[in-house]
């Protein structure tokens, strides 16, 4: 039996503009996101029936099998084509934060249905398991095509940004979970702001982009500091780093980035930063 399997890879909002909660319940976003070549590990492999293994530094965070979004994004999978329940083993392999701003659990979704497709031999285009993706999070479909894009509406009108440049990063996340609905309960009781969509950048070399984005915010950064006073710690330390360009949260956090000439240097300053900051999550990364 052969075993198929892919890297989920962590997303990050460049920037995120929320506006005011519409009687639906939702929020109004515009986001530049990029995606790292680090994240969670996704294997699968055909089985008499559909199992899920967590493993990995952040498997004991989750809430069991039974609640994975995997799992629900694979039943759904099996509804829409037909087959009834995936027979597959699959396996988590849980290297990312949990509740961090990274999109973990969507981006995990959404390779488990490209590799759950190929393994099964399903006729089904990606658009197709984006559409199923979108039944699991708003962010489902940019995490299932994991492209740079710009996200608009609820997060769900994605406009692919191929123009985008390589961004190398340093991920920071100080131990602490921000969860989502908590952080934009805390962002509705202050004053709303636009979802503006900004200008894109002049030209899309790094450095431009960089600068460009220095203009720009992420809305759920004070809420979510004031939530976890540790996002602030996490900023702080990582702005002071030598060679940093720009430092920002992630989504509603708890994750942190900061961005660089060179992953070489990104990589050094996480050196220097795991020092004296033993038990945070760093990792280098390209973005994009």
């Amino acid at each position: 039996m052969t075993t198929l399997e892919a890297l989920a890879p962590a997303k990050v909002n460049l920037f995120l503009h929320v506006g005011q909660v519409d009687d639906a319940g939702y929020h109004p976003l515009a986001s530049l996101v990029a995606f790292a070549d680090v994240g969670d590990r996704i294997s699968v492999v055909p089985a008499d029936r559909l199992s899920l293994r967590l493993e990995g530094p952040f498997a004991a965070g989750l809430e069991g099998p039974g609640d994975n979004l995997v799992l629900r994004a694979l039943h759904a999978l099996g509804e829409a084509a037909g087959v009834g329940e995936p027979r597959l083993a699959v396996t988590l392999d849980k290297r990312l934060p949990i509740a961090a701003g990274l999109g973990g659990g969507s981006s995990d979704a959404g390779a488990a249905l490209k590799l759950a497709r190929d393994a099964l031999g399903l006729d089904l285009s990606d658009e197709a398991l984006a559409d199923l993706a979108a039944g699991i999070g708003a962010d489902g479909p940019m995490c299932l095509h994991a492209r740079p894009a710009w996200a608009e509406g609820r997060g769900d009108r994605l406009t692919p940004e191929p123009r985008l440049p390589p961004l190398a990063a340093l991920l920071v996340n100080p131990g602490v979970a921000s969860p989502t609905g908590e952080v934009y309960r805390a962002y509705d009781a202050g004053a709303p702001v636009a979802a503006d969509r900004p200008l894109p950048p002049s030209r899309w070399d790094a450095t431009t982009v960089i600068a460009w984005l220095a203009a720009q915010r992420n809305d759920l950064e004070a809420p979510a500091v004031a939530r976890a006073p540790a996002i602030g710690d996490a900023l702080a330390a990582v702005s002071a780093l030598p060679g940093v360009r720009l430092t920002r949260m992630s989504g509603s956090g708890a994750t942190v980035f900061a961005l660089f000439d060179t992953l070489a240097r990104a990589a050094a300053a996480g050196r220097l930063l795991s020092e004296n900051r033993p038990g945070w999550w760093i990792t280098p990364a390209n973005l994009g």
